[in-house]
């Protein structure tokens, strides 16, 4: 049977299949980023740092001539930056914009697990609290063999113009201070 007569009867059930998400170690907790998003992993390597970069951006790689920006997540998610180890990876992903432009960045993690299958009948909504992530990061908690998966909503988590603007609030006060007080 070909791939077009097998999604005929399915194509009205396909929110209802598992989805696919690659799961990977961040300060001892596991989280999950969905498959369609991740372009590739690769190993660790020195990344070049850029002055003036907001700190939860460790630096930038060359990836095949193109420059991709670093984004540490334990840094975004407002703790301390894990060591590099052996297992310290990158995680290539394509987020979309504020204009719904496509935007390569990378990832650091403490390490891959695995691509895990979880159907949406096993996923919750985010919690209310509790959590040690801003929960507008979070899209849900899997359950998986008995623990939980955080599952990163990407395009709000890893959103560099999100970034910019949080590192230009603190300059936007000062400035406002400095008319008010002239």
């Amino acid at each position: 049977m070909n791939a077009a007569a097998s999604a005929g009867p399915r194509a009205g059930t396909a929110a209802a299949e598992p989805t696919q998400y690659l799961t990977f170690m961040l300060g001892g907790e596991t989280f999950a980023i969905g498959i369609l998003s991740i372009k590739e992993i690769i190993e660790y390597s020195d990344l070049t740092t850029v002055p003036m970069m907001p700190p939860s951006i460790r630096g930038v790689i060359n990836l095949r001539g193109a420059v991709v920006p670093v984004m540490d997540l334990q840094v975004r998610f407002g703790r301390t930056s894990s060591a590099v180890t052996k297992r310290t990876c990158i995680v290539i992903v394509e987020v979309n914009d504020h204009a719904g432009q496509p935007q390569v960045l990378g990832v650091i993690v403490d390490a891959v697990n695995e691509v895990l299958e979880i159907a949406p009948g096993d996923i919750e909504p985010p919690p209310a609290f509790g959590a040690s992530v801003r929960t507008d990061f979070i899209s849900g908690v899997g359950k998986v063999r008995g623990k939980f998966v955080i599952l990163l909503a990407v395009d709000r988590t890893l959103s560099l113009d999100a970034l910019e603007l949080m590192e230009q609030l603190p300059s936007m006060q000062d400035h406002a201070e400095a008319g008010a007080q002239s």
